[in-house]
């Protein structure tokens, strides 16, 4: 059993990393342990190496993400959670550019093998909730989606983003036409 102090911290440096990579990739373990508030040992017993560390931020913005599925299926219609669900991961993605660079090309694998069966997960929980209630193609497929937005967090953030257009497309795409 984690103590809930280890726990904390864990949570802290996580959040702390998430931000240092993201403002600079090239970050090191001590700017990121200083802006956690815990000391280099602390840091080190809970990821031993710069890449493990770059990897957690990962699973965990992953975990965050899959996990909101639940709420927003209770709170939207479908195909309406889908698209907030998709522009809450287009925004991670987009803010993950900063982690990527600070991963191998090994991690970059590692962590694509690991995140892709939970997001293919919550993709397919969203489209069977609208294949259920008729607002969703029965032939929609969650690696297809996925595929296709992958194209959304390359588009150019700011004035003149094409993302929201081009997820429209997409949803469009997979509504049922009666």
């Amino acid at each position: 059993m984690v103590r809930s102090d280890a726990r904390e911290n864990r949570a802290r440096i996580l959040a702390a990393a998430r931000e240092a990579f993201t403002e600079n990739s090239g970050a090191s373990m001590n700017q990121v342990a200083q802006r956690a508030g815990v000391g280099a040992g602390t840091l080190y017993r809970n990821f031993p190496t710069r890449e493990a560390l770059v990897l957690a931020v990962y699973q965990d913005e992953v975990t965050r993400i899959t996990g909101t599925v639940p709420d927003l299926l209770a709170e939207l219609p479908p195909l309406e959670a889908l698209r907030h669900w998709t522009t809450g991961l287009v925004d991670a993605m987009r803010r993950k550019h900063g982690l990527g660079d600070a991963l191998s090309s090994g991690a970059h694998q590692a962590i694509a093998e690991q995140s892709y069966g939970p997001v293919v997960a919550a993709i397919t929980r969203l489209l069977d909730a609208g294949k259920a209630d008729g607002t969703i193609r029965e032939d929609a497929d969650a690696g297809d989606f996925l595929q296709l937005t992958g194209a959304l967090w390359r588009a150019a953030p700011g004035p003149g983003d094409r993302a929201p257009r081009m997820l429209a497309l997409i949803l469009d795409g997979l509504r049922t036409h009666p």
